[in-house]
């Protein structure tokens, strides 16, 4: 994987300020969202490039809250989740699984954008587990503080910082616990943009669709 170069005193300043910002999360203790965000964003990205934090966006107290990977390209200029393509996969399947995007709480993993610079496109560079694992905590604080009552991980990435543990999707798909809280494992709608097959491509979002309709009932 390659990453942008860049002056090792950035790259350790940056870390530093990161590290600082993570352990302000627990001496401030944070009681809205709106104060874990402002930490979020005081701390700045862990690699560089990206524009800007991309907070989740949903009611505050939603009954579900689902949880990606990372912003993407259109995400990260947007400054909001799950409005590239596959976040309006997402929002197709969630339609006809008869669940109102506008009632979850959508956010992600990984708060910045990581990706590889190809000519003028920005190419999703995915996160590492060091890096999942530095934006836990703040991971859990969000959803301590909307309290809902199921939790999705929608693939890998997502699955790793809610279980605090590398996990296959293709295993653990279905009902879970993450942290004594219900949750979810499902792919991510991403990956159904990636099957080849036409029919194998219907049948994995099909089989997405089913997946949302026992999140909505489990809710």
């Amino acid at each position: 994987m390659e990453e942008m170069a860049m002056p090792a005193q950035s790259k350790s300043a940056r870390a530093a300020k990161s590290e600082r910002s993570s352990e302000a999360l627990w001496d401030q203790e944070p009681r809205t969202l709106a104060e874990l965000n402002a930490l979020i964003a005081k701390a700045g990205p862990l690699v560089p490039g990206s524009t800007q934090p991309v907070f989740g966006e949903g009611p505050d107290h939603a009954e579900m809250v689902f949880v990606g990977e990372q912003p993407g390209d259109q995400e990260d200029l947007q400054g909001r989740p799950f409005v590239g393509p596959a976040g309006q996969l997402l929002a197709r399947a969630m339609t006809e699984a008869g669940i109102e995007r506008d009632e979850v709480y959508l956010t992600n993993a990984v708060k910045h954008f990581k990706f590889e610079e190809r000519g003028k496109r920005r190419i999703h560079a995915k996160p590492t587990a060091g890096e999942v694992r530095h934006y836990r905590p703040w991971l859990m604080k969000e959803i301590d503080l909307v309290q809902p009552k199921l939790v999705v991980a929608l693939g890998g990435t997502a699955l790793l910082a809610l279980a605090g543990k590398a996990l296959p999707v293709t295993k653990a798909r279905g009902p879970a616990r993450f942290e004594n809280r219900p949750g979810f494992v499902t792919v991510h709608p991403s990956y159904l943009l990636r099957v080849p097959d036409a029919q194998a491509k219907r049948r994995a979002y099909e089989d997405f669709v089913a997946d949302l309709v026992q999140i909505r009932a489990m809710a």
